[in-house]
């Protein structure tokens, strides 16, 4: 079987989007490697083996077109309402809490935020099929 091991997004600026992860998600750098051109970047935490890659491409200026085709990444927390308390504390900008409901039962419960290069994020109470 397969195993989902990482997700690769594009940054334009290392450092911003390093803390941005280590604030929002307790996400470290695991591995840092640097070509002649690009840099890749793995961060991780202990809660789960899946990581994040910020692929770093050296000499671009210009912010990427997210276009049409990119949703969002997912992650669960156990206290939806905490931590969209401390998103704000931090200055990330959470968006609003949603209670997504279905046939009159809970669903699910979340709020969305970007990463500073616009990539949406979305922070879901573990509950359900969301652990």
């Amino acid at each position: 079987m397969a195993k989902a091991i990482h997700t690769m997004i594009r940054v334009l600026d290392e450092s911003r989007s390093v803390e941005f992860y280590r604030q929002a998600f307790g996400l470290d750098i695991a591995e840092r490697l640097d070509f002649e051109t690009f840099t890749l970047v793995y961060l991780s935490n202990p809660e789960s083996d899946f990581e994040v890659e910020l692929t770093v491409n050296k000499g671009r200026a210009e912010p990427y077109a997210l276009g049409d085709g990119y949703g969002h990444l997912a992650v669960s927390v156990a206290d939806l309402d905490a931590e969209h308390d401390r998103f704000g504390a931090l200055g990330l900008n959470p968006k609003k809490i949603v209670e997504f409901n279905r046939d009159g039962a809970l669903l699910a419960r979340f709020f969305f935020v970007e990463d500073p290069d616009g990539y949406k994020i979305e922070v879901l109470q573990r509950h359900g099929r969301f652990k």
